[in-house]
């Protein structure tokens, strides 16, 4: 099922619990699929909020992203004015009340690998079972996560440094430009074969949209989200409003 009308997005978007935690190995695309996601949540009609939390990637951030989030009614918890580029500290008290009185669902977007994970044990006596999901970004044409083992090593340091636990996953192999089905096809084999093992399951898979509309359902067996690319290095950043989300 590719999520492609508000019916399709809102089966997709089900969640039972509103904090939605984003986290992955560094470079698995996590960000865009924290920004995609809190869109996809805002668009069907729910109020969102969304934290930047990545203290690792000075590149791809969630506050990059800033206008089209802004634009469509998601809230961005951010540093503001001349601590626009600062770290967390900053932000304790605003992330503790977005953990515990979410106005809606709250997304946190977590820096890559088991150091950036490490802000959420900042947060551990807060983040209990019962109140969050912990998304982890299964992307195979990355160093460290080819395969399960690999995937595994990574995500039991992401969850000690965190000190959560992994509750879902998203399939977001790709190769930038270059991903072709086959990628996206590869990557869910892995990902699925990986599922299996820990009886973590696969709440859906990425892709641009020109290629999630052509996924083959009999081979994908688990919800797409057709994503927007919004986070681009500097210097190919502009300003976009995406036509997959804008309102």
């Amino acid at each position: 099922m590719c999520a492609d009308n508000l019916e399709d997005k809102r089966k997709l978007l089900q969640f039972d619990k509103k904090v939605i935690i984003v986290s992955g190995n560094y470079g698995s695309g996590k960000t865009e699929i924290s920004v995609n996601f809190a869109l996809g949540l805002r668009v069907i009609g729910n109020k969102v909020t969304i934290a930047d939390l990545d203290l690792v990637n000075p590149y791809f951030r969630t506050r990059e992203a800033m206008d089209v989030l802004e634009k469509n009614g998601v809230k961005v918890v951010v540093p503001t004015g001349e601590h626009f580029f600062a770290d967390l500290p900053i932000l304790v008290p605003q992330v503790r009340a977005l953990i515990q009185k979410p106005e809606g669902y709250s997304v946190l977007d977590v820096g890559g690998d088991d150091v950036g994970a490490r802000v959420l044990s900042t947060f551990s006596d807060v983040l209990t079972p019962d109140i969050y999901e912990m998304l982890f970004v299964v992307n195979i044409s990355r160093p460290f996560t080819e395969d399960v083992a690999g995937i595994a090593k990574i995500m039991g340091e992401i969850e000690l440094a965190a000190k959560t636990k992994v509750t879902g996953l998203v399939a977001n192999t790709h190769l930038m430009d270059y991903t072709t089905l086959e990628t996206l096809y590869e990557g869910y084999k892995v990902t699925l074969e990986f599922s299996e093992k820990y009886n973590i399951p696969i709440r859906f898979l990425s892709a641009m949209r020109e290629l999630a509309y052509k996924v083959d359902p009999t081979i994908v067996k688990c919800p797409v989200l057709p994503i927007e690319r919004l986070l681009v290095p500097p210097f190919k950043r502009r300003i976009r409003k995406s036509p997959l989300y804008y309102v």
